[in-house]
């Protein structure tokens, strides 16, 4: 089995990071390709870079179908650009927020996220109401920590957990959901300091990416999530035309 994990970010050592948890949990015959795209933000902190992210997100979607992948992680908790390439994978397409959101309900009666900038806490909120998660996510919390300073920063662990700290008294969680693909090492870590399970979406998307393919399961293509009509595009994404 051929799992595409794709960082919708430029970054490389962030990728790097999230390769190494997503191959923490892959099955023994299941290969882990973790990518990222050659164009588009070095850190997704906004709309604006959600939405420049999300041609270099489908391109790789577009390498993967021609290398066989079975199934795709988007390891970005904005999920960026997940309806479209449903519409171009052949194999399930999992973002790491709906695989997160998903897991930590089951872990009890709810759960908070911790996230980066303040600035990204209405997204996630978006999400939870999109997956059907807002009765169980009882908070949205942020550390303030730049995307692209969670790994060089010495101060980040220690912020990250007592933001969760702060997240579990006041919502009075069962559960934290890290909100950044760049904090997936440290699951461990501070699940261990506080005494609470702490989800990782990335492996919760590669777990349940991997479980779809293993029961023969795909996306279903008889409506929206069809291959998208055929039509040239036009300047900077003239490659990107359908139906060639």
């Amino acid at each position: 089995m051929l799992i595409t994990v794709i960082n919708p970010n430029t970054s490389w050592d962030m990728t790097g990071s999230i390769e190494w948890s997503a191959q923490a949990v892959a099955a023994p015959d299941t290969v882990v390709r973790a990518v990222c795209p050659v164009m588009g933000p070095a850190s997704i902190e906004s709309h604006y870079d959600e939405a420049l992210a999300v041609p270099g997100l489908l391109a790789e979607i577009a390498s993967g179908e021609e290398l066989g992948a079975d199934g795709y992680v988007i390891a970005c908790f904005g999920d960026p650009g997940l309806d479209a390439a449903r519409e171009l994978a052949a194999g399930p397409v999992v973002g790491i927020a709906e695989a997160a959101m998903h897991a930590a309900s089951f872990l009890g009666r709810g759960f908070s996220v911790v996230t980066t900038l303040a600035r990204t806490c209405g997204r996630a909120w978006d999400l939870a109401d999109r997956y059907g998660m807002r009765r169980f996510c009882l908070g949205v919390h942020a550390c303030d920590i730049p995307v692209l300073e969670l790994d060089g920063n010495p101060a980040a662990v220690k912020t990250i957990t007592e933001a969760c700290r702060t997240a579990l008294d006041t919502d009075g969680s069962d559960a934290i959901v890290l909100g950044c693909a760049g904090m997936s090492t440290l699951c461990a870590e501070i699940s261990a300091e506080l005494g609470v399970p702490v989800v990782d979406g990335v492996q919760a998307a590669l777990l349940t990416v991997q479980s779809l393919v293993t029961m023969g399961l795909r996306t279903g293509s008889r409506g929206e999530f069809g291959p998208p009509p055929a039509k040239p595009y036009s300047g900077i994404l003239r490659d990107f035309g359908t139906g060639r």
